[in-house]
């Protein structure tokens, strides 16, 4: 009996290594991507915790390098005048811009086979047998009365005392990091009343208040003005893939809090965590309700305890009290740091 096709809508990180994974054990694969490749994304561009392993698992581990990522070592925390120690991250992270990693998966994929169809939007109102959505994050105009959207830019002329440097305003926090070909990703997460924060304060959100030390990094930077990007609507409350009506993986199910740094490790998670039930829906040794089951489960049980840990870290973040004496002493302690970057991997 010939295998049964996967249809995957959405060619981001989740959708397209979950894609090189099923064809590499011959399952037919078309992936349906609204937009085109090469492209640039909203997003941390940081890879740590469990990513590096997962691609290594999934054999994605030499095309990764093709890339040539730089390997972040070195982390740092500053709210207002209150700097944390620069800090030796567990293992290094790595680091590319998905301007390059997109069209590389994108790439293996067709090469073993896959059928990519790019500016194909999904049409119909939900997704049915052997179709899995990868969509990315779903838009929710406010949460809590809050609209939460994400920039991201990439600079060059750029001095940084760690590799990753987070930097904590009371309006959002910006991840600093340096990636690949020399670059550095500035990309921020931020919250606004309804009808605040207009498109015109983009890179003034990402530079930072004047007087701040994110402004003082960033005075003389040459920004790319092509890789400028946004994204509105972000929810940041974690949900469950058992109550998913469809079968979805990465932030098409819940969005981690960018400042963990663990949404891309977390796509790649979910992508290998699909593929054995995947298979076994191709090869007809598994219904798809029970596929869905057993996917949604494995991706509830990797992910609930670090989303719930992400969600009071997300909260610290835009508590004042980091910017107090207290927070001075809580960005100095190695203990709570630890605690922390564990519990968010």
């Amino acid at each position: 009996m010939s295998p049964k096709p996967i249809t995957i809508i959405g060619g981001g990180l989740a959708g397209l290594t979950l894609g090189i994974g099923l064809r590499r054990r011959e399952v037919p694969v078309t992936i349906q991507e609204a937009g085109s490749y090469p492209r640039h994304r909203v997003c941390g561009e940081f890879i740590s915790g469990n990513g590096p392993a997962v691609l290594a698992r999934l054999g994605l581990s030499g095309l990764i390098q093709q890339a040539e990522p730089f390997a972040a070592r070195t982390a740092a925390f500053i709210a207002g005048s209150n700097c944390s120690p620069v800090r030796e991250l567990p293992a290094p992270a790595l680091c590319l811009s998905r301007h390059a990693l997109d069209a590389l998966l994108a790439g293996e994929f067709q090469r073993l086979g896959g059928d990519l169809r790019e500016n194909t939007r999904w049409t119909a109102a939900e997704c049915g047998e052997g179709s899995v959505r990868a969509t990315g994050r779903r838009a929710h105009p406010t949460e809590n009365g809050w609209r939460w959207f994400g920039l991201k830019a990439h600079v060059r002329n750029v001095a940084l005392i760690a590799d990753l440097e987070m930097h904590i305003s009371s309006a959002g926090y910006v991840g600093v990091n340096r990636i690949n070909d020399g670059e550095v990703n500035v990309c921020g997460l931020f919250r606004a009343r309804p009808g605040e924060g207009q498109s015109g304060d983009r890179l003034h959100l990402l530079r930072g208040r004047p007087g701040s030390p994110l402004h003082e990094r960033l005075a003389d930077a040459r920004f790319d003005e092509a890789s400028v990007c946004s994204v509105a609507g972000l929810s940041l409350k974690p949900q469950r893939a058992v109550g998913q009506a469809e079968c979805c993986i990465g932030d098409a199910v819940t969005m981690i809090p960018p400042v963990t740094g663990n949404g891309m490790s977390m796509a790649f998670e979910s992508a290998e965590l699909c593929l054995g039930p995947l298979a076994a829906y191709s090869r007809n040794e598994m219904s798809w309700p029970e596929t869905r089951r057993v996917i949604a489960l494995a991706c509830d049980t990797a992910f609930a305890t670090r989303l719930r840990w992400a969600r009071l870290l997300q909260g610290l973040m835009f508590s004042p009290v980091l910017e107090t004496v207290l927070g001075a002493a809580l960005l100095r302690s190695d203990r709570l740091w630890n605690w922390l970057f564990a519990r968010t991997r």
